[in-house]
Order: structure tokens, then sequence, then C-alpha cells
């Protein structure tokens, strides 16, 4: 029940009329830049992740209290 060459042809001569050549090109291009920045985007991260200096915060809250699981007092995002 796939899509034969036949089909495919029919279809991209419809999408052909409906936009035109042009316009066809620029959305291709502007797909294209947008596939290859979210690339670029991802080594990125991939790189950075390894450099992180995220410190982790030394105590928890407690879900339903709100308050900290150690005992010290932090703001939540409630009380600020």
């Amino acid at each position: 029940m796939g899509f034969g060459v036949t089909e495919l042809l029919i279809i991209l001569a419809i999408v052909l009329v409906l936009f035109g050549a042009k316009k066809l090109r620029n959305i291709g291009g502007d797909l294209g830049g947008a596939i290859k920045n979210f690339k670029t985007a991802m080594k990125e991260e991939e790189n950075n992740a390894g450099d992180s200096t995220f410190d982790e915060p030394q105590s928890k809250l407690d879900e339903k209290s709100g308050t900290t699981i150690e005992g010290s007092v932090e703001k939540t995002k409630e009380q600020v």
C-alpha cells in the first residue's frame, strides 16, 4: 500500500505547481540551514557537557513541605 514512483512524481508535480520552483528552493535552503544549525548546536552542547562547572545544591528541598531535607534555610520559588 506504499507509494510508487508514479504517485510520488504526481505529488511532486502538484506541489511544484502550487508553490513554484523558487519558493520550493527557498524552503529547501531554509530547512537545510535549520538542520545544519541544529547539528552545530548539538555538537557544542556535547562539548560543553564535559566542561560543565554547574554545582549541585548542597541541600535538596522536600517537595511536599518546601523545606530543605538537611534543615538549612533556602527560599523556594513560592517564597521569592
